[in-house]
């Protein structure tokens, strides 16, 4: 892991002994998801908000500028108002869009490099696009936004998160929130999608055991890991076969668990008071590895639902958990 920092967080004034968190994860893109994210940590009063990553959306699309005021899409043509629509139903489904000439768009049938610049710049625009919506929305409130990335998302997003004062990159950090030591992580077990942050579990465990073995109070601490635990309510996933579809049989789709192995056995050996993840939209769960809780909120970012996990934690004690959608 390299360089690993402490950051004490004195944001968080506790009057009491609970701490109220916001958790969600698989926002991938969507404006509204993280809108509404807010909006709720804002209605429960939350002293922290948690985003467990994969903050980066799935696809682009390439808009042909044909000039006066016309552009293209997949062989359609629109006008200004068109593309006003056509943009705006991108973004809810947390996709991307450039905006290109002609001869920008022959060149990306066959640039590679040219395509990730595109996908780079529109991902970066949403992030820096999310930190103002959040300078916005939560002026004033003192609530710090911990920003972890998941296995989808390409490692430069870090530095522009770093440029935000309220949006905090949480992974290398231990964070303290009111009296909770948080350790981070965003990479996952290999999947067959091979997305940029993963690795294999003997790599995963070992990074795992040096942020571990940080915490000073492990009975109070939360372990915000992308991945969930292997055999457990929150790594159900369709079996795929060999084209990466989905095994059916009886006319139902089968399900296997893909989590990780190292996950569940740092926690196993540590026991910390909660583990948070994600990864696995279609799993949303709740779970007990001994002591510890584990949750999934799930994800339905494509359709613009927040999923999101309410926690009040006390002292080495879950208070309240709730989990909710919308």
């Amino acid at each position: 892991m390299g360089l690993f920092r402490r950051n004490s967080d004195k944001t968080i004034d506790k009057k009491s002994s609970q701490v109220k968190i916001l958790f969600t994860s698989d926002i991938h893109g969507s404006d509204i998801v993280f809108k509404k994210f807010l909006n709720a940590g804002l209605q429960f009063k939350v002293d922290a908000f948690i985003i467990g990553g994969d903050l980066a959306g799935k696809a682009l699309y390439a808009i042909v500028d044909l000039g006066n005021g016309k552009y293209r899409i997949e062989e359609k043509e629109v006008g200004k108002e068109g593309l006003a629509q056509l943009t705006e139903e991108i973004r809810k489904r947390g996709e991307y869009y450039t905006i290109v000439s002609e001869k920008e768009y022959e060149e990306m049938q066959y640039n590679k490099d040219l395509v990730n610049q595109k996908f780079k710049e529109a991902m970066e625009s949403v992030v820096r696009g999310w930190m103002k919506i959040a300078e916005e929305k939560l002026k004033g409130a003192n609530i710090p936004i911990y920003v972890n990335l998941g296995n989808d998302d390409p490692e430069y997003l870090f530095r522009v998160i770093e440029e935000s004062d309220i949006m905090k990159r949480c992974e290398g950090e231990i964070i303290d929130i009111g009296g909770h030591e948080m350790i981070s992580y965003g990479y996952v077990n290999p999947t067959p999608w091979k997305t940029p942050r993963e690795k294999d579990e003997n790599s995963l465990y070992k990074d795992l055991k040096e942020m571990a073995d940080k915490i000073k109070d492990q009975s109070k601490a939360i372990y915000n890991l992308h991945a969930p635990p292997y055999n457990t309510h929150l790594d159900n996933a369709p079996l795929l076969d060999s084209n990466l579809k989905p095994v059916v049989k009886g006319g139902e789709i089968v399900f296997t668990h893909v989590g990780s192995i190292s996950v569940r056995r740092i926690i196993e050996e540590y026991q910390p008071l909660v583990g948070l993840h994600g990864h696995i939209h279609e799993s949303k769960g709740f779970d007990k590895l001994g002591r510890t809780m584990i949750f999934n909120p799930g994800s339905e970012y494509s359709e613009g639902i927040l999923h999101s996990l309410y926690l009040v934690l006390e002292g080495d004690k879950v208070k309240t958990y709730m989990f909710r959608h919308g």
